[in-house]
């Protein structure tokens, strides 16, 4: 059974850990601080029912998660589906009126074949770097939506209720999250497959 440290310690041991953690899910570093922030002052109120059945870290962790959900719950209150409408890209521009891709970009038609190994790319860091500034082009809803799903790993019902949505809604919105991310990646990062691939 772990036993939970002195809580000034906590910022030490696990404050750039939790910061890592709230930035890849808000893309937002005085936010993600804030978060942080927010999270240690429930952890030291709410620390005598730490039970010890998991690491320290992982009921830090915990309670961050509950923190981001709270804020992804709010924005979603605070800015309707009509985000919906401002994605500089929409399914119908990828297509011409005789069904050919329309490509914005390169020479080829249709979408760029990224020929990339999906666990190198998860271990570049230039990868992570577009990914990040191209869902901060995102309206936050939609943002959210695909963080929620991939990133978190929950369930069209989890995300549902947290965005209040219907699971219609949530399709839409993750489809064209997915449509325009990686439209954006295959600009910023596709167009020179050799400095993604061995860079």
């Amino acid at each position: 059974m772990s036993k939970i440290s002195n809580p000034e310690k906590w910022v030490d041991e696990h404050g750039d850990y939790l910061y890592r953690y709230a930035l890849m899910r808000l893309r937002n570093p005085e936010l993600a601080e804030e978060i942080v922030q927010e999270t240690f002052l429930a952890a030291i109120q709410a620390r005598r029912s730490f039970a010890g059945d998991s690491s320290e870290r992982t009921w830090l962790i915990g309670i961050l998660k509950h923190k981001v959900i709270d804020y992804y719950r709010k924005i979603s209150r605070e800015r309707p589906l009509d985000n919906l409408d401002v994605l500089p890209y929409e399914t119908e521009s990828l297509f011409r009126d005789s069904g050919e891709w329309v490509d914005h970009w390169t020479d080829e038609q249709g979408p760029i074949e990224w020929g990339a190994d999906q666990h190198q790319l998860l271990e570049n860091n230039e990868f992570w770097k577009v990914l990040d500034s191209s869902l901060k082009e995102l309206p936050p809803k939609i943002a959210a939506a695909f963080v929620l799903r991939e990133i978190e790993g929950m369930n069209t019902e989890e995300i549902c209720k947290v965005l209040e949505i219907t699971p219609t809604n949530l399709w839409v919105i993750l489809h064209r999250a997915r449509m325009q991310l990686r439209r954006s990646l295959e600009v910023r990062l596709f167009r020179d497959k050799e400095k993604v691939l061995h860079g």
